[in-house]
This record gives structure tokens, C-alpha cells and sequence, in this order.
């Protein structure tokens, strides 16, 4: 699938992006690009690194499960959820190994610096909430929470397991994310194949239900990665260098980015869902702008991403 960014009536650059949609029984309802090439899932995996947790006991309310699944953008009631889960599990925001980090949302960032705060810290990255997660579970197994973060923790083999069962693919050797946690490797197609089940697997209903009740929690209700879902109203996750994934009756749309925008992936998905039937006309006008992206000149519309090969 390819977009054309379009200013005032000239294509200043083209924008390839590698998009599939897959139904619960494998069967492929759309694709476009080359969707077998290795990517990093980076974030967009993490609603199955939340399974690991659940798995061995973590059990957490909806807003807190949503979360764990998130990338958030460091408003306050996300990084309260943050402490709150660490707290519960006789943690302090000193155990994360996440790298210290201002908020996502210019808006957060520029709160916290209004309010006082003279530095970033770890329960602001946006990887947080994935990392309290793990580290609650932890606690519950008995398992070391120290060394949460390598590969060969029993935690993170049994977050190999489950995304090569729900992937189907191999996701050795992993690579080391932004956050400092194993990032796994795959293709967009077999990332459309796990999001097939995350509406479908009984044993991820919890996980599936808190990211769809609560997508401003998983993202925001500004960006169009966190409308999607509160649009569309199934689970979706973006992920770093143009990732992109949801799930919407137990079918999976998986996207990605060859330049790494993110914001193209999503308009991919959108397109795709409509064209598949999962979105009705009178939802993708809602989301129309994180289609065709306006593309703006001095403070003005002048253009906008255009969708020029399916």
C-alpha cells in the first residue's frame, strides 16, 4: 500500500507501507507489501508480554491491566496507575529498569516542568507501565525481580513461548528495545495473526477487554493510534519505527511503516478495516484525518496524505 503526501497539489514524497489482515482461522483477507520480511514487533507486542504476567499470577483491575499493555504518554492518571501497581506489590518506582525519561505528551512534560520537576525519572518513559507489570508479577512468582530484564529470566522465556505460539514464528534472536527489555523479532504477518486471537482466546478476554474499555489509557484519546480503538471499539497498539496492530472480531490487521511512521500504519489499518468491512463508512469519517493527514502551510490545510496504490 502506498500514500503520496500531497502539498498543494504536488506529491513531495511517496510512502510505502506493509499491511495484512488475517481471520481467526489463518485465512488472509487483505495484503499489500511485503508483509513476511523480519521486523522488530517492538510495542506492538506487548498485550502478549502482559499475558506472561497473568499468567503466573499478576492480577490486576482493568484500568491497571490496560497499562501494562501500554505505551502511555505520561499524563498523570497513567503514571499514578504506575506507582499504584508498584505500590500494591511493595515496590517503589527505584525498582523499574526502565531508563529515565520526560513524558511523551509535550502537554505532561511541560506540567511537570511548570509544577517543579527539574528532571526525568523512570515512571515517566513510556514503557512504565509494561515494566510495573512485570515487575508485580514477578513478586507474586517468587521469581527475581532484579534481573527482570534478561533474556534468559524465566519471565521473559515464557514471553518467547507465548509469542511463538500466537506468532508462529521464531522470535530469537531478540534485540534490546528502547526501554531495555528484549524486543522481539517477527513479520508483520505473523503480528496479524496474534492480534487474530487476542479477540477470539478466552485467556486473553481480560487483556483484550481492558485495552478496548480503556485505549486512552493505552495511548490517548488525542492521537490516532488511541482513536482507532476508541472508534473502532476493539484493542490496538502501536509500536516504535512505524509498527502498528489491532484486533476486531477475531480478525488482525498488522502494519508497518517501511520509513517508520507510525502514522501512516495507522492510516493502512484503517484502510484496510473499511475495505474489509469491520469499519463502517460513518466510523472512518471520524477518523478521516488520521487518513488523509493534513499537510499544513502556514498554519493552513494546503494538502494531505493520500492514498495512491492499495
Amino acid at each position: 500500500m502506498r500514500f503520496a503526501r500531497i502539498r498543494s497539489g504536488l506529491a513531495e514524497s511517496v510512502h510505502d507501507v506493509s499491511v495484512i489482515a488475517i481471520d481467526g482461522t489463518g485465512r488472509t483477507l487483505y495484503t499489500s507489501g511485503d508483509t513476511d520480511r523480519p521486523m522488530f514487533h517492538r510495542s506492538a507486542i506487548k498485550p502478549f508480554q502482559a499475558l506472561a504476567a497473568t499468567r503466573i499470577g499478576l492480577d490486576l483491575p482493568p484500568e491497571h491491566l490496560a497499562v501494562t499493555c501500554s505505551s502511555h504518554r505520561g499524563y498523570p492518571v497513567q503514571v499514578a496507575i504506575v506507582e499504584r501497581i508498584l505500590s500494591d506489590h511493595g515496590l517503589s518506582p527505584d525498582a523499574l529498569h526502565c531508563p529515565p525519561d520526560w513524558p511523551w505528551a509535550q502537554r505532561a512534560r511541560d506540567a511537570l516542568i511548570h509544577q517543579g520537576t527539574a528532571e526525568p525519572e523512570r515512571r515517566f518513559h513510556n514503557c512504565s507501565g509494561k515494566h510495573a507489570g512485570w515487575l508485580a508479577a514477578c513478586t507474586v512468582a517468587g521469581l527475581p525481580t532484579g534481573s527482570y530484564l534478561d533474556p534468559d529470566h524465566p519471565l521473559q522465556r515464557d514471553i518467547l513461548g507465548i509469542v511463538t505460539d500466537l506468532t508462529g514464528e521464531d522470535p530469537e534472536p531478540v534485540g534490546v528495545d528502547g526501554c531495555g527489555a528484549p524486543t522481539l523479532r517477527g513479520t508483520v504477518r505473523g503480528l496479524a495473526r496474534a492480534f487474530s486471537r487476542l479477540t477470539s482466546e478466552p485467556e486473553l478476554a481480560a487483556i483484550a477487554g481492558a485495552m478496548s474499555q480503556y485505549p486512552a489509557l493505552v495511548a490517548d484519546n488525542v492521537g490516532c493510534e488511541g482513536r482507532f480503538s476508541i472508534t473502532s471499539g476493539g484493542p490496538s497498539k502501536g509500536g516504535a519505527e512505524g509498527a502498528f496492530a489491532a484486533s476486531l472480531r477475531g480478525i488482525g490487521i498488522a502494519a508497518k511503516s517501511d520509513e517508520g511512521s507510525g502514522a501512516i500504519a495507522v492510516a493502512a489499518a484503517i484502510e484496510v478495516s473499511h475495505r474489509i468491512g469491520l469499519l463502517p463508512r460513518t466510523v472512518t469519517d471520524q477518523l478521516e484525518d488520521c487518513v488523509r493527514v493534513p499537510v499544513v502551510g502556514a498554519s493552513r490545510q494546503v494538502g494531505s496524505l493520500e492514498l495512491v496504490e492499495a
